[in-house]
């Protein structure tokens, strides 16, 4: 995919429990193209199938699906006009694969597949954190998590910028903001 592409494509990543998802509801609300989070997809059908490809049960095997799903959401996102937001996405899945199996597939997933410079984090935020049937770990495992993004999207050449905590329709205006100043 071209330059122009990839700059299009805006990740929304951080801390597991957020609010990256509320704040993608609000975007879409506001006609923005958005993609699912590859992780939410990947349960759903490992459920409905009775696989083992879920975090709790074989991370390493999540994560590679989660890493064909966000190639897959990229290809498809290159049909959206303008900007087209990712609940989390390629780097995501590949930092995790990386973290439970030792592969070094992270950087060269990250050199080939560009996104936007411009990376927005949730950070914690205990307050809203809840555990749903898909998010069965707990703040802590978010922290971790969170730590872990936070040191590798810089390292691929990203400007990682945390998300104020704030209600969802004025965190969206600060991210089109930051966004629209470029």
């Amino acid at each position: 995919m071209g330059e122009d592409g990839a700059n299009r494509f805006v990740v929304i990543s951080g801390c597991s429990g957020g609010g990256k998802s509320t704040l993608l509801a609000e975007l879409a609300r506001r006609g923005q193209s958005v993609v699912e989070e590859p992780g939410r997809r990947v349960i759903a059908e490992e459920m409905r199938s009775g696989g083992s490809a879920l975090p709790w049960v074989d991370l390493a095997a999540f994560a590679r699906r989660a890493i064909q799903i966000s190639l897959r959401d990229r290809m498809e996102a290159a049909q959206q006009k303008g900007w087209v937001f990712f609940d989390r996405g390629l780097i995501d899945a590949a930092v995790a694969l990386e973290h439970v199996s030792g592969e070094l597939v992270a950087e060269p997933l990250a050199h080939a597949h560009r996104y936007h410079r411009q990376v927005f984090l949730t950070p914690p935020w205990p307050e809203i954190f809840e555990n749903d049937a898909d998010r069965r770990h707990g703040m802590d495992a978010a922290l971790e998590e969170y730590e872990r993004l936070i040191r590798a999207f810089p390292r691929f050449g990203y400007e990682a910028v945390d998300l104020p905590k704030l209600p969802v329709h004025a965190r969206a205006d600060f991210l089109l903001g930051c966004l629209e100043q470029r």
